[in-house]
């Protein structure tokens, strides 16, 4: 901590239920400063910035701010003193409007109180909006009908509709689009200049040695240390988050068998996408790739059931199948874990048992009466092969990282006895010791013969995992690569329309 330190956060340690979340941790942040923290799931990262927003009391540290000794207690008394926080939770209201979102508690109103000015009002939405670079979103539209990325934009321009002097991003990117993540940088530049101090956390280490100032790590919810980009790199940061050097990231690939486990062809659904066909091997990881808005997930959830065709076939080991459900894709074999996994994939007041269990009931039960002994040697046998921790049965998702939340995700569609597995963003928000043990998982089950359809926004993901990559762009399939010809350049401009 130096002199020119506006924030300075002394000691602070927090517990929940006789687990320490965080244990004497020092640290301090300049303005006009990017300061990121980083660390493994469950480091303390969230804790150390929720308590700086007013969301949660520490149990003992002080804080200062401009040189003075502060109490929080509050997120109102943070906004107060000008700490607004962004988390990887929303706190949007979804029946709203855009614009009631950003200007909620402030809306303008016509001279008689308690009447809003509605014009008035889209337009210091719209005004706000533009002003940070994100534009194209129509503030007159409910924030339940926006794509998750327009809605971390609106929960971004929500926090800057106000005089900030310390603004809080938690894994603002993890739903973002290139396009939409080279915006929020610039806008980040932006606020520097504008003398605000961010916090940013973020698992993806490019991200942070090209944004930020200097780095924080935590470990076990301890200070390991701060280090600066320009004198370090990210294999020494890793070793700082993990205690080890990780070794290689990906797998070794082995050939995957030739025998085919799903065919779509011609699949297409009216306003998302048209005519998409392909095939997946036994054994076989199959990466997708494309920008925001492509159609990746639309193709996804049609072959699960979840949303219908409007023609196509799918054949699943050379037999058509027409899935009208998610249940119905279960029994035929195939599984997706969404890109969401706190909205679509876990039930997070539900305990790891419940969870694991969830797809695969009737294989648990007999009349209907689920039998209890069978559910927990299946879900302990499952969770111990992929090491969610800690492996109690009782213990409520919420209550687990997100690494351990999407391990969990994972075990639950594995119960299933799967044939064809789709994965959605597989390792979104989760940190690099987490991804590693993941690609790895993923590996083994190819290696068993599943099929894998891969489906990712970071191109180091498809580029290391995949056998062959497809590439989608507004909705229609536009590439096929090898993975001896695979490579960022040609997937980003096939992705962007861009010739070569």
């Amino acid at each position: 901590m130096g002199d020119t330190d506006f924030l300075v956060m002394k000691g602070i340690s927090k517990s929940f239920d006789g687990t320490q979340a965080l244990r004497n941790v020092d640290f301090s942040g300049a303005i006009g400063e990017v300061h990121a923290i980083s660390g493994e799931n469950g480091a303390g990262k969230s804790t150390l910035v929720k308590i700086l927003s007013g969301a949660l009391p520490r149990d003992a540290g002080e804080i200062l701010l401009d040189g003075e000794y502060i109490e929080l207690g509050t997120p109102l008394r943070a906004r107060r003193l000008g700490i607004y926080a962004v988390y990887q939770e929303f706190s949007l209201v979804p029946h709203l409007t855009v614009a009631e979102n950003i200007l909620l508690g402030q809306m303008p109103s016509i001279r008689v109180r308690g009447i809003v000015d509605w014009n008035k009002a889209y337009r210091q939405a719209e005004e706000i909006l533009s002003s940070i670079g994100f534009t194209g979103i129509n503030v007159r539209q409910t924030v339940s009908r926006l794509r998750v990325s327009h809605q971390q934009m609106v929960e971004i321009a929500k926090a800057l509709a106000n005089r900030r002097r310390i603004l809080i991003l938690d894994e603002p990117s993890a739903v973002l689009s290139q396009e939409d993540l080279t915006r929020l940088f610039a806008l980040m530049r932006q606020l520097k200049q504008e003398k605000t101090l961010i916090l940013y956390i973020s698992h993806r280490l490019d991200e942070v040695f090209e944004i930020a100032d200097r780095i924080t790590v935590l470990k076990d919810g301890q200070l390991v240390g701060t280090v600066k980009p320009k004198e370090s790199d990210q294999n020494q940061l890793i070793k700082m988050m993990v205690g080890r050097s990780l070794g290689e990231i990906f797998p070794i690939r082995t050939p995957p068998k030739a025998e085919v486990a799903l065919e779509v062809r011609n699949l297409s659904r009216e306003g998302e996408f048209l005519d998409i066909s392909f095939s997946l091997g036994r054994g076989e990881i199959l990466g997708m790739f494309g920008l925001v808005g492509s159609g990746r997930t639309q193709v996804a959830r049609c072959i699960f059931g979840a949303e219908p065709i409007t023609s196509g076939e799918i054949l699943l080991s050379s037999k058509p199948i027409y899935p009208k459900s998610p249940h119905q894709a279960v029994l035929a074999g195939i599984a997706l874990l969404t890109e969401d996994r706190k909205r679509d994939g876990l039930v997070m007041n539900c305990t790891i048992r419940d969870n694991a269990s969830l797809a695969s009931y009737p294989n648990l039960s007999r009349w209907g009466v689920i039998d209890r002994r069978k559910q927990a040697a299946r879900v302990q046998q499952k969770i111990q092969e992929l090491d969610v921790r800690p492996p109690l049965l009782d213990r409520l998702a919420s209550h687990l990282s997100g690494g351990n939340q999407q391990k969990l995700v994972l075990a639950k569609w594995l119960m299933t006895q799967a044939r064809v597995l789709i994965l959605d963003e597989p390792t979104r928000g989760v940190d690099v010791a987490t991804k590693v043990e993941i690609y790895h998982i993923i590996n083994d089950l190819a290696r068993d013969g599943m099929g894998i359809l891969l489906i990712s926004s970071e191109l180091p993901e498809i580029l290391g995992m995949s056998d062959r990559a497809l590439v989608m762009r507004e909705g229609r399939l536009v590439g096929e690569f090898a993975r001896s010809q695979a490579n960022e350049e040609r997937l980003l401009a096939s992705a962007s329309g861009v010739s070569q």
